[in-house]
């Protein structure tokens, strides 16, 4: 089965069709599609397409899913005999995404 390797949101990750991922948060309604085109490798076995640094004209097209926030995260500083704590959270805004296509 064909996979592509691309980038986004300073993060690489590996798909193929039909794959569901969550990536950095993309300005892009839910239901729209669109394409990463920064596509480090993509192809199949000894087929494959490797980028420097990516494969020019190669594409993969995906559908947004969903926008959403990841569970919280919580950060806890603490120093002993101090009478110091700090507390934070942190939701990260995610996108959820379905590779459609790769064009390689």
């Amino acid at each position: 089965m064909a996979y592509a390797i691309f980038k986004t949101g300073g993060k690489q990750y590996k798909a193929s069709v039909g794959d569901k991922l969550d990536v950095e948060k993309l300005e892009i309604a839910e239901g729209e599609t669109a394409a990463f085109d920064q596509v480090l490798a993509a192809g199949e076995g000894s087929d494959i397409k490797i980028g420097a640094p990516t494969v020019a004209g190669a594409t993969v097209e995906f559908k947004v899913l969903k926008q959403f926030k990841a569970p919280k995260v919580t950060a806890f500083k603490f120093r002993k005999r101090k009478g110091y704590h700090l507390t934070k959270g942190h939701r990260q805004p995610l996108t959820r995404v379905q590779v459609v296509s790769i064009n390689a």
